[in-house]
């Protein structure tokens, strides 16, 4: 049980909020509803297995990092309590999980799931030589709607692509947040960000922005799809955790970016999924 406990928390499942919630949109809106119990259980399947591969890579790439950061000095990986070749194994269990998911959702799914994982595969890499790796963790998080999509319906449309913007858009300014809190890290050891590159205050003054796109996002996607006033108080309800958070932060107190700060992110995501939900049904 401990090791099982250890690999949970390498992975972070609780952090599955993040990702798993707008997967569940994606899917709904494609279903126009409930979507089959087939499409729901391999939808589900495929986004445990891309998630646990795309965090056990992450933790096994930036394990060198890790070791030597005063954060992170009780992870599963830098205690010892998960061995490399235990994530290796994790990895490469997933990740056939995840392609067969795949294989029994929509065709298309399979044939792209190679650039599903292409961007969870280079994201560990990014900070070492761009300060856009903030980017690609949002690009990343953005093909849970978009793939969940595609699982149903098969095709790209403008909707789903301003969802997929709105999901990795929003998940890319909380990185810059949290980023913040390394700078002097990130500075010694030669890796980027945005706050390295453009200094605290002008992260989060890009962070803010990034958000109001976000918003901006979620709301035309409403409108395209021609969804109900319940959808729209979702996204309300989001924008006001988002002005929430953005004003218990600070470039000179950063003490308030804890674990808390970023789960009640992600119960806004379950609650932004909810809406949407309620919207379609009644």
């Amino acid at each position: 049980m401990s090791k099982l406990k250890a690999h949970l928390e390498n992975i972070a499942l609780s952090h599955s909020v993040f990702a798993l919630p707008f997967a569940y949109m994606g899917a709904f809106l494609a279903a126009g509803g409930i979507p089959s119990g087939h499409d729901f259980f391999w939808i589900t399947l495929a986004m445990i297995g891309a998630r646990s591969a795309a965090l056990a890579l992450n933790n096994f790439i930036d394990l060198k990092y890790d070791k030597i950061h005063p954060r992170f000095t009780n992870r599963p990986m830098v205690t010892g309590a998960v061995k490399s070749w235990e994530a290796i194994l994790l990895i490469i269990i997933s990740l056939a999980f995840f392609l067969l998911a795949t294989a029994n959702l929509h065709p298309i799914c399979l044939k792209l799931a190679p650039l599903a994982v292409l961007p969870f595969t280079i994201y560990p890499y990014m900070k070492r030589f761009s300060w856009t790796c903030h980017l690609v963790l949002g690009l990343s998080l953005s093909i849970a709607p978009i793939g969940a999509w595609m699982a149903i319906r098969g095709e790209l449309t403008l909707p789903i692509v301003l969802l997929g913007l709105a999901v990795g858009i929003w998940i890319a300014a909380f990185d810059v947040i949290y980023g913040c809190q390394d700078v002097e890290f990130d500075k010694k050891h030669g890796l980027n960000s945005m706050p390295v590159r453009f200094g605290v205050p002008g992260a989060l003054k890009l962070a803010q922005l990034m958000h109001v796109i976000s918003i901006a996002a979620f709301t035309a996607v409403g409108v395209l799809l021609k969804l109900s006033m319940i959808y729209y108080a979702g996204v309300l309800v989001a924008a006001i955790v988002l002005i929430y958070q953005h004003s218990i932060v600070s470039p000179t107190d950063l003490s308030r970016v804890t674990q808390a700060y970023f789960m009640r992110n992600g119960l806004v995501g379950i609650s932004v999924c909810l809406f949407t939900f309620a919207s379609l049904m009644f």
